[in-house]
C-alpha cells in the first residue's frame, strides 16, 4: 500500500470516479459502434454489455475483498503468480495509456460541436499529420491535466463527482425526452431489417469488440479501492450500482439513436456523437444538444485524467510487488505517484502524435484499445477461480452469483463460482474478434506485450527475482494490513478467525 494514501473516497466518490470512465465512454463509442454495426448497433451493446456485468461481478468480488491499488494485475498476481500479474498490468497499462490519448481527442471532438473545422493535412518528411490543429488541443488537454494530477488529485476528484452527477442527469434526460417525443420504432425496424441484409460478421465482430470500450469504468474503482472508506460496503454498492446503470444506459441510448436518426448520419458526426443524437429531438434539441457537448468536452477530460492517475497508481503498485523499478514508487506528501502520471501524461501525449499521422485517430486508437482489456478482463476472471481455491479464507463481502460447493481431498469447501466461466468464454469471444478484426490492435498490442516482458526480465534478472516464478511473499500479513488500514476490523476478525482455524486443523493432522 502507498504510505501516505488516505482513504477519504465515499460511496458517490468511488460511483464518479468509475463513471468518469464509463459515462465518457459513450460520448465516443456510440458513432463508432454505429458506423460499423448499422443498424444491429443496440445489438452490439448489448452483447458486449452482458459480458461487462460478468465482469462487474467478477471485479466487485475482488476489490471488496482486496481493497488495494492495482485492480487485475493485483488480483493475477495472487491468483496466477508474478510473471501472469505482470501480464495483465502490462495490458492494463496499454489501456490506460489509450485511455489519455483517445479520451483527450474525443473531448476537442465535442468542443468542436461549436466550433467545426476542416482539417488542415500538414506534410512532415514523407509522413502525413493529417490534423495538426486536432492533434495541438489534444496536447494541451493533456498537459493541463497531467499538472492538475500532479499537483494533487483532490480538486479533480471533487470535479468529477459534480459531472458525473451532472451527466447522469443530462443522459437520462436525452433518454426520456427521447423517447416520449421523438423515437420511431418503424425506423428502428428497418434499420435493424437492412442490417440483417448487408451487414458481414466482420463487421459486427470489430463493432461489438469496440462497444466494450462503453464499459470499462469498473478497473478505475478497484484502482481507487485502497484510497475508499469502508471499501468492503462501499465497492459493492458502487460496482453493482455502475453496472446495471450503464448497461441500461448504453443499450438505451443505441436503440433510441436507431429510432432517431438514420445510423448513416453519426457517420458525419464521429466525433461527436451525442451531441448530434440530442440536436435530432424536437423542441429541445437546440437546447439539449450545446449541454450536452459540454458535458462530451468535460467528461471525456476527466476520462483521460482518470487514464493518467490509473497508469500511476499501477505502476506505484507495480513496483511495491517487484514488478516494475522502485522508482515508480516514491510518492509526494500528498499520496499522488507523480512519477508516473509524468511519465504516462508524457506517453499519452506520444501515442495523439502518433494516431496524428492516420486519417482517422479516433478510430485508430479504438482499435488499439479492445486488445488490453480482454486480455487483463480474461486473466481476471481465471484469477478469481484460482482465488477461490487458493485463498478460501479471506472474507468476501459480495460474491458473484450461482456458486457450486465443491469439498476437496482434505475436507475443506470451495465456493466454485459458475458465472466466472460463462466469463471466460464471453470475453474470450471478444478477445478472438480483436485478433481476428483490429488490424491494430493484433500487432501493436502483441507487441507492446512483448516489449514490456523484455523488460520484465531484464529487471527481475538484474534483481535477482525469478524470472517466471514467484518471489516470497507474505500474502496473509499484507492482508492483515490491508483490512486493517481499511478500518474493516469485522472482516479482520473472521479472516484471523478462519487462518487459526486453517492452522489448528493442519496441527491435528500432523499429530494425529
Amino acid at each position: 500500500m502507498t504510505p501516505h494514501s488516505r482513504r477519504d473516497i465515499s460511496v458517490w466518490g468511488s460511483f464518479a470516479w468509475g463513471y468518469a470512465d464509463v459515462g465518457a465512454s459513450i460520448y465516443l463509442a456510440l458513432g463508432l459502434v454505429l458506423s460499423a454495426t448499422h443498424g444491429a448497433a443496440w445489438l452490439a451493446f448489448g452483447l458486449a454489455g452482458l459480458v461487462y456485468i460478468l465482469v462487474g461481478f467478477g471485479y466487485t468480488e475482488l476489490a471488496a475483498a482486496y481493497p488495494v491499488a492495482g485492480g487485475g494485475q493485483y488480483y493475477a498476481q495472487r491468483g496466477l503468480g508474478d510473471f501472469w500479474g505482470f501480464v495483465a498490468g502490462a495490458a492494463l497499462l496499454l489501456d490506460y495509456t489509450i485511455d489519455v490519448a483517445l479520451f483527450s481527442v474525443a473531448s476537442i471532438g465535442y468542443l468542436r460541436f461549436f466550433w467545426p473545422h476542416t482539417a488542415t493535412p500538414l506534410a512532415v518528411g514523407p509522413w502525413v499529420l493529417h490534423d495538426p490543429l486536432l492533434v495541438g488541443e489534444a496536447l494541451g488537454v493533456i498537459v493541463l491535466l497531467g499538472l492538475l494530477q500532479f499537483r494533487g488529485g483532490r480538486l479533480s476528484s471533487r470535479i468529477g463527482q459534480w459531472l458525473s452527477g451532472l451527466d447522469l442527469v443530462m443522459e437520462c434526460l436525452v433518454v426520456v425526452v427521447g423517447f416520449i417525443f421523438a423515437w420511431k420504432p418503424d425506423l428502428l425496424a428497418a434499420q435493424w431489417n437492412a442490417a440483417q441484409q448487408t451487414l458481414t460478421m466482420h463487421d459486427f465482430a470489430y463493432g461489438s469488440s469496440l462497444a466494450i470500450i462503453s464499459f470499462v469504468g469498473l478497473e478505475s474503482i478497484s484502482q481507487a479501492a485502497h484510497v475508499t472508506r469502508r471499501p468492503a460496503t462501499v465497492i459493492p454498492r458502487t460496482s453493482v450500482t455502475l453496472i446495471f446503470s450503464v448497461f441500461l444506459l448504453a443499450l438505451s441510448i443505441s436503440t433510441l439513436s436507431l429510432g432517431l436518426l438514420p445510423w448513416e448520419s453519426f457517420r458525419d458526426h464521429l466525433d461527436h456523437p451525442m451531441a448530434h443524437l440530442a440536436s435530432a429531438i424536437p423542441l429541445v434539441g437546440k437546447i439539449l444538444a450545446p449541454v450536452v457537448a459540454c458535458l462530451g468536452v468535460a467528461i471525456l477530460a476527466l476520462g483521460a485524467s482518470s487514464g493518467i492517475l490509473s497508469a500511476a497508481r499501477l505502476t506505484a503498485s507495480m513496483s511495491r510487488l517487484q514488478m516494475v523499478h522502485p522508482w515508480f514508487e516514491v510518492t509526494a506528501s500528498r499520496g499522488q505517484p507523480r512519477r508516473g502520471v509524468v511519465v504516462f501524461a508524457l506517453l499519452g501525449a506520444l501515442m495523439v502524435v502518433a494516431a496524428g499521422f492516420t486519417p482517422h485517430m479516433l478510430e485508430t486508437l479504438a482499435n488499439l484499445y479492445a486488445f488490453g482489456i480482454s486480455l487483463a478482463y480474461l486473466l481476471v476472471f481465471i484469477s478469481l477461480i484460482r482465488l477461490r481455491f487458493r485463498d478460501p479464507y479471506s472474507p468476501r463481502p459480495y460474491r458473484m452469483p450461482f456458486n457450486l460447493i465443491f469439498r476437496r481431498s482434505d475436507g475443506t469447501q470451495v465456493s466454485v463460482p459458475l458465472l466466472a466461466f460463462v466469463g471466460i468464454l464471453g470475453i474470450g469471444i471478444i478477445f478472438v474478434e480483436v485478433l481476428t478484426t483490429h488490424s491494430l490492435g493484433r500487432l501493436a498490442g502483441p507487441l507492446w506485450l512483448v516489449g514490456c516482458v523484455i523488460y520484465y526480465f531484464v529487471f527481475r534478472g538484474k534483481s535477482k527475482l525469478p524470472l517466471v516464478g514467484s518471489a516470497p511473499r507474505d500474502w496473509e500479513a499484507e492482508q492483515i494490513a490491508v483490512l486493517t488500514q481499511a478500518e474493516e476490523y469485522d472482516l479482520l476478525e473472521r479472516y484471523k478467525n478462519a487462518l487459526e482455524a486453517r492452522d489448528k486443523t493442519v496441527t491435528q493432522k500432523d499429530h494425529a
